[in-house]
Parts: C-alpha cells; structure tokens; sequence
C-alpha cells in the first residue's frame, strides 16, 4: 500500500507487494523489489537498488551522494540485498568512481544510527550493531557481528564470521574467524561460538585454533609465522582462507594480546 502523502518519482521502479509509509522519497532511477516495507520518513535517492523482502525503518537514508570531497557527479549505485533489514535513522551512501558502488548483501541486519560509507562491501548474514560508523571502502565478511558503537577506518577489512567487541576502534585488519576486544583492539580468541551455531566442526574449529596459535600466541612477527603454519600445520581450508586473508591484507592484522 502507497501513502498518498509520500513522493515517488514517475521512473522509479517499485516491485510488487511493496509497502511505502507516509512521507517517503523515492528519487529517479531507484529499483524496490517486491515484499520490501518502508516505513515513514525514508528517504531513497538516485541510484539505490534494494533487493526484495527487506525492511527499512522511519528515518533511514539511503543512496545520498558520497561524503568525498572527490565525488564529482558520477553515476553510481547502492545497492542493498533481498531480506536485510535497515533500522531507524541509517544512512547509506552510494559509491565513488573507485568501485562505482556501496553494497550492503542479503540476509543483514544494520542497527538504528548506523552509517555505511561510500564504496563499503558488506557480507551476507552480518550484523551490525546500533551507532556503528563504517567509513570509505570497508569491507566485512559473511556472518561477521560487529558491536555498537564501533567505529571503523577507512579501507579496513574484517573477516568472516568475525565478533567485535562494541565500542571497538578499528584500524587495523581483523582476520576471519575471530573475537576481538579491548583497547587497542586486539585477538581474544576464536569464534567457536559463533562458528558451531553455523555448523562448523570440531576439527573445522582446531584448524582454526592451531593456525591462530601460530600467528598470535608463539611470539613470532606475522611473516614467520605465516612461514611455519604454512609449513608445518596440516592443510585445510580454514589455514588457507586465514593465511591468504593476512597475507593480503592492506593495512596489517590486529595484533595479538600480551598477557
């Protein structure tokens, strides 16, 4: 059911079932797909793609212009997957010629007062927790879980089905799999939690565990440690998804801790 209160532009594209509340804006080239609900006082704007079945709270904006002093215009995208849903006052920017989009994927659920940035990737199945502030370019895995309050640096990444502590400041990498915590944020162990709920096995997770204790807990720097485990743990496919996400990463891992 339509609002006779809200605005939607005549080139918009809205699927079938959609629900829009009282003093929606829905801009030109903008695609709803069907069974998606938008609550009151959404703003949608040029460029926004939200898949199908999601939910989206009063106040949330979603696919304004970049906060990059770089942006020129471009055409770009935001795109939001099928069944996530998007909390009161959330603000998702589209992207910047370096992607050409913001994706936020199926499945997530953004809490009230997040703020996704321009160019962002985020996993499906995430949960992103009230007042989280995602700058430019971040990524997030699948499963990840990040607490409120936390605020992440521009370019970082963050590993599948990682936890993160709220209020956590994020200016380092966090490999997959892992809790981290305290001030600076640092590894506090592995998943396992998190990891069983999503079927993984009791090896699956000593895999995990063995690798870990390589890179965070034997004293070595990341280069040799990365060096050993490769050597001398058996292979598996939990070792080698962490040892490519370290060795890939762009601003270096979070460090272990020391006591």
């Amino acid at each position: 059911m339509n609002q006779p209160l809200s605005y939607i532009h005549p080139d918009a594209k809205i699927g079938s079932d959609v629900s829009i509340g009282p003093f929606v804006s829905i801009d030109k080239n903008v695609v709803i797909g069907e069974g998606t609900q938008i609550g009151a006082n959404v703003t949608i704007l040029e460029g926004t793609r939200i898949g199908k079945n999601c939910n989206i709270f009063p106040g949330a904006v979603i696919g304004a212009i970049p906060q990059d002093l770089k942006f020129k215009g471009e055409d770009t995208l935001a795109i939001i997957g099928d069944n996530t849903t998007i909390r009161e006052c959330v603000t998702i920017n589209r992207g910047t010629v370096a992607k050409g989009e913001t994706v936020v994927g199926n499945n997530c659920l953004i809490m009230a007062y997040c703020h996704v940035a321009h160019d962002c990737v985020v996993g499906n199945n995430v949960i992103i927790a009230n007042a989280t502030q995602l700058a430019g370019e971040v990524v997030i895995g699948d499963f990840a879980v990040i607490g409120g309050g936390t605020l992440v640096h521009q370019f970082t990444h963050i590993g599948a089905h990682s936890m993160l502590q709220g209020g956590s400041k994020v200016t380092k990498d966090v490999p997959p799999f892992v809790t981290a915590g305290r001030e600076p944020l640092t590894y506090a162990g592995v998943n396992s939690i998190g990891l069983r709920r999503r079927a993984y096995t009791n090896e699956q997770i000593r895999n995990i565990q063995e690798t870990y204790r390589y890179i965070f807990q034997m004293g070595m720097n990341t280069s040799h440690a990365i060096e050993k485990a490769e050597v001398e743990l058996p292979d598996s496919m939990e070792k080698n998804e962490i040892l490519t996400f370290v060795k890939n990463s762009p601003r270096g891992i979070i460090k272990g801790h020391l006591d």
